[in-house]
């Protein structure tokens, strides 16, 4: 029916929207307020959090794990080794591998590498991330970026092989010479080339009358 965007709930799965034309194979956990939505298939062995989204065309597993929150676009493929936390956002047609060297005429499923995204990160459309690294809270890889090595936490990685060539806030706001986030009106300092980190300021105790 056109326009139709109500989905069955399968008796599995209570509170988890699931299209009628995906497939989500057993045992899996899902968690409530996940929508799937067409030609999605999740794989056995998944542990997906709550409030998640799954565009279409989207594959999942075996085995992948994620936090509550994660939005996975259209067109992208999560493989066994990949792990998400909470509120990762994959852009559409983003790429993630899971080995370094793959043959099709050799069978290195013993070899499949981790890949970890933290809290917050943002992967942008038809970026690859190569297996076997892991990016760092609220990091903000751009569109079409190859991701190479490990990604510190805010970090914005564009170009081929990624590069970091700035900051982001945790707003996903690119943070300028005075390192405050215009949306959220927090600080953040360098700690050193590659590293930084949210500046906590405490309220100055008020001077008493004379």
């Amino acid at each position: 029916m056109a326009g139709h965007t109500e989905f069955p709930t399968k008796s599995e799965f209570p509170g988890v929207k699931i299209h009628e034309s995906a497939y989500v194979d057993s045992p899996a956990k899902i968690g409530a307020g996940t929508r799937i939505w067409h030609f999605v298939h999740i794989l056995n062995g998944c542990d997906i959090g709550r409030n998640c989204s799954f565009g279409q065309n989207v594959m999942v597993g075996p085995d992948v794990n994620m936090g509550d929150g994660c939005k996975i676009q259209n067109n992208v493929s999560l493989y066994k080794g990949v792990e998400l936390g909470q509120n990762v956002f994959c852009g559409p047609s983003c790429v993630f591998t899971n080995v370094i060297n793959p043959r099709a005429e050799i069978e290195r499923r013993s070899e499949f590498l981790r890949t970890y995204v933290g809290d917050g990160a943002t992967i942008g459309a038809n970026a690859t991330v190569v297996c076997g690294h892991s990016l760092g809270k609220y990091c903000f890889i751009a569109a079409g970026a190859v991701v190479t090595k490990d990604v510190p936490d805010y970090a914005l990685m564009a170009g081929v092989p990624a590069r970091r060539i700035g900051w982001m806030s945790q707003a996903g706001v690119r943070l300028g010479d005075d390192m405050i986030c215009p949306v959220q009106k927090i600080s953040y300092r360098e700690t050193s080339d590659d590293t930084l980190e949210p500046v906590l300021y405490r309220k100055s105790p008020r001077a008493k009358p004379r």
